[in-house]
């Protein structure tokens, strides 16, 4: 049987990277880690091809290759995702969704043949011989949460990787904390499960034997939602690194109570982790209090930040704007925290109601619910009706990624970040970053705007932060990302 895996394209977002992605040579940041662990559960006798539009186009000659279109994505994919089943389904092709998406979505929005709702591990071989039979359930529903031990190896074979600028693993699902605009709890719930420490070293060695010598993003929702298991894998981790001549540095998204661990966090350094994304939220008490983000209370945020600083690792920022506790302070508070914070890449979002979250049950009781979302909270738009008038909230939010990302304040945060987080040694320059570096210098240095701030900064980063060198210049270019985003958004007015 031939099995096409389609992962549809996403929007151009502050989270895409794709005006960055270029300096590289990159087409995407990521590959579809889903699909290609779909792909390992899929019977070995089938032929498989995996079709990633954000890398390449979906062709007709794949369609006819095709008995089965497996497709899967999230919600930010929706109109994409469906547009891709509609044409599938024109052409008489067997249509599967599953992923995120089928969590949060009604089966026949989605308009497949057969929709996967939940984790694949255990529903897979049970759709493969409905499929090879010509029979088949509209829905397949997982009874409960696999283990984690059950999860393959992914199949690196279906992409290419020098398409892509970071790889993937994963090691745990879940999330221990009960957030309310958090849909992580909803589709995998608040149990953390997690591989053994062999299945995710076997996951290095296959990147490793492939040919893989850069970032990799342990892409958990919350890598220490399960402590001791954590630390057990760092320290295995640290040993492979050793061994192998640390071929990789790692990102992970956490929680913020991460900074009060001082052993996972020397475990983290030791493993080779250069960045973590923090959801910090919001500087405001009583929005986290509202919202059930306990695990940020009662604590000093920027020295918490400060503290995963000084252990030579990179704090990336979530937050958000429109919680019903704000107040019009909000934005001057938000932007003078993220400056003090030293966090570069400072991802300002609006709050999204997302179906299935105790937010989005909250608020359609109180009838406030104007749609479903499109799952980008950067875009402007709101899905619910806010306490904060509408165009007070939108100006606000401009005026917040407008101030943050002018190139003088980014680059600001940057040299702070750099004299917070000095390296051990001097981190090595890629072949990615020498082609970014030498882009940078055209499209930033001669042709861009601010030429002046540019060349202020670089001059800096040369003389006085010469080991950090390298991370300047990724630093550099995702702010000509987020400057290039910032300006479409402002256009938006």
């Amino acid at each position: 049987m031939n099995a096409l895996l389609i992962y549809p394209t996403f929007p151009d977002t502050y989270w895409g990277f794709r005006h960055a992605l270029s300096f590289q040579g990159k087409r995407a940041a990521q590959p579809p880690l889903g699909l290609m662990t779909v792909a390992a559960l899929l019977p070995t006798s089938w032929r498989k091809r995996l079709v990633d539009c954000n890398v390449e186009p979906l062709k007709e000659r794949d369609l006819a290759w095709a008995d089965v279109a497996l497709v899967s994505g999230m919600h930010i994919q929706r109109q994409q995702l469906i547009a891709i089943v509609e044409r599938c389904r024109s052409r008489g092709l067997r249509t599967v969704v599953g992923g995120p998406i089928a969590s949060s979505m009604s089966a026949a929005v989605l308009k497949a043949d057969h929709v996967v709702i939940g984790e694949a591990e255990s529903l897979i071989p049970v759709l493969a011989r409905d499929l090879e039979a010509g029979e088949g359930r509209s829905v397949y529903e997982a009874a409960e949460k696999p283990a984690m031990e059950d999860s393959p190896l992914p199949d690196l074979t279906l992409i290419r990787m020098n398409r892509y600028s970071t790889m993937t693993v994963q090691y745990s699902r879940g999330c221990p904390f009960n957030c309310e605009f958090c849909d992580i709890i909803a589709i995998y719930g608040r149990r953390p499960r997690t591989k053994a420490v062999a299945q995710v070293l076997a996951e290095l060695d296959q990147l490793r034997r492939a040919g893989w010598r850069d970032t990799v993003f342990v892409v958990d929702d919350n890598f220490i939602g399960n402590k001791k298991g954590a630390k057990d894998l760092l320290t295995a981790m640290a040993g492979w690194g050793r061994l192998h001549g640390y071929p990789f540095r790692f990102s992970t998204e956490a929680s913020l109570n991460v900074a009060d661990d001082p052993e996972l966090l020397q475990l983290m350094k030791n493993a080779g982790f250069a960045s973590v994304f923090l959801g910090i939220e919001t500087p405001d008490e009583d929005s986290l209090i509202a919202n059930h983000k306990l695990q940020n209370r009662r604590r000093d945020l920027l020295e918490s930040v400060r503290t995963i600083q000084n252990y030579g690792i990179e704090v990336m920022g979530g937050f958000i704007l429109g919680f019903d506790t704000d107040r019009e302070d909000i934005f001057d508070r938000m932007v003078e925290f993220i400056q003090k914070s030293a966090i570069p890449v400072a991802m300002v979002g609006l709050l999204q109601a997302m179906p299935g979250t105790q937010l989005f049950h909250r608020l359609r009781n109180e009838d406030r619910i104007v749609d479903a979302g499109d799952g980008d909270n950067t875009d402007g738009k709101l899905n619910f009706l806010p306490r904060m008038d509408p165009a007070t909230l939108m100006d606000g939010y401009r005026s917040v990624l407008e101030r943050i990302y002018s190139c003088e304040a980014y680059y600001e945060r940057v040299e702070l970040f750099l004299r917070r987080c000095r390296p051990p040694k001097a981190v090595r320059l890629s072949y990615a970053n020498l082609r970014a570096l030498v882009a940078s210098l055209l499209r930033q240095g001669l042709l861009g705007p601010d030429r002046l701030s540019y060349w202020k900064f670089m001059l800096a980063a040369a003389t006085r932060y010469r080991r950090s060198f390298g991370i300047a210049i990724t630093m550099a270019v995702l702010g000509y990302h987020f400057q290039a985003m910032t300006q479409r958004l402002m256009e938006t007015k």
